[in-house]
């Protein structure tokens, strides 16, 4: 593996490119800083990330032969997976280099923390393997015992794809899916044996097919941007039954299994409690009989207070906008694009005049209409 920068690098991108003409190094840089910029908003600007520390020094390695020029750009970052993805892909729409066309390729993407791991866990084998050969029968017996109960936290592959998984990934009735490998080590050191991860922004086509067989299938994701961008993708392609979700800007593999367990049976928990109270319920039902025909919506914070009271036609972009929701009111129809925007939000309880056909209900959403407060 090439060298890339020391610290806290998470990943390294790769890519070749060729010059129709010869270029020199600064005439690389440019291009990459120049025709990528304003592509994706403030936060992904490579300028402002190399500033900030989240993108390393950039490496280009060149040569030219024949009036060409070839070569390598090397990208060093700590972002998450997700805008990593993002940045390798702007690389590939750099179109000129210099004065010159030129093409570039996403060559790969390294996981430097897992070429880390690696080399540390084949060390640790090397010291196994010495240890053995000095310890006594006895010690020999322990150490055996010790080996077969770390198998407990064995990765297993699943699928096509071979996906990192748990041993019960397939024979539990219920499902939770992460983002990556670590954090299916996490899961397992935690007891959590049925863990799949995806390994990408892309829902693997197994993952689909196996949360389809299960009772209760639970995303469990980063609290960052790349989490919400693979919760969006699992909510169009797998029927999520919770979600959870690491604290904001940190990731699963790096909580602990006390933290791992209790944000588990928090999710599980009846997100409108049998009374958080009757009082709160005939709220809700006198705010809906003042709601018939007015086509509004109101929305409460989660100490049911009112937030907003906004026109019915906008509560789909409201809703993605707001955050903190506890419970929403409104004189129209419940869809199954309103669900899915309230479970991604946190939303507790959905009340809508009437329910359309919903294909995906999630456990944690309660939905009612007007009528259930008639009855």
């Amino acid at each position: 593996m090439e060298q890339t920068q020391p610290g806290t690098t998470k990943y390294a991108i790769y890519a070749k490119f060729e010059v129709d003409g010869i270029v020199e190094k600064p005439d690389v840089i440019g291009a990459i800083f120049g025709q990528t910029e304003g592509l994706f908003g403030p936060e992904l600007e490579l300028r402002e990330l190399q500033k900030t520390g989240r993108i390393g020094r950039i490496e280009i390695q060149l040569s030219t032969k024949q009036d060409k020029t070839q070569g390598r750009i090397i990208i060093p970052t700590s972002l998450d997976r997700a805008s990593v993805a993002l940045i390798a892909a702007a690389l590939e729409s750099i179109e000129r280099i210099g004065p010159c066309n030129a093409k570039v390729v996403l060559e790969k993407i390294e996981d430097l923390r897992e070429i880390k791991r690696k080399r540390i866990i084949e060390r640790s084998r090397e010291i196994l393997k010495k240890w053995d050969m000095e310890l006594a029968s006895d010690t020999e017996k322990l150490l055996k015992k010790l080996l077969e109960e770390s198998r407990e936290y064995e990765v297993i592959k699943y699928g096509s794809e071979e996906l990192p998984a748990g041993p019960d990934v397939k024979s539990s009735d219920s499902l939770i899916i992460v983002e990556g490998r670590a954090d299916v080590l996490a899961l397992l050191r935690a007891g959590i044996r049925n863990v799949i991860a995806i390994e990408g922004v892309k829902i693997p086509e197994s993952v689909i097919k196996l949360a389809k067989t299960k009772k209760e299938v639970i995303a469990f994701l980063d609290g960052d941007r790349g989490g919400d961008l693979i919760l969006k993708e699992l909510m169009q392609m797998v029927p999520i039954t919770y979600v959870v979700r690491a604290p904001s800007n940190m990731e699963v593999e790096d909580l602990t299994s006390k933290e791992i367990l209790e944000l588990l049976d928090k999710a599980k928990k009846p997100l409108v409690e049998s009374a958080e109270s009757n009082i709160h319920m005939d709220r809700i039902k006198t705010v809906a009989e003042e709601l018939r025909n007015s086509l509004e919506a109101v929305i409460f914070n989660s100490n049911m207070e009112v937030i907003a009271r906004i026109p019915v036609s906008n509560l789909a972009e409201e809703l993605k906008n707001m955050d903190g929701i506890k419970a929403v009111v409104f004189d129209g129809i419940v869809t199954q694009r309103i669900v899915d925007i309230a479970s991604e939000k946190g939303v507790n309880l959905l009340v809508g005049c009437r329910i359309s056909d919903i294909a995906k209900k999630p456990k944690d959403l309660k939905i009612m209409s007007f009528e259930d407060f008639e009855k």
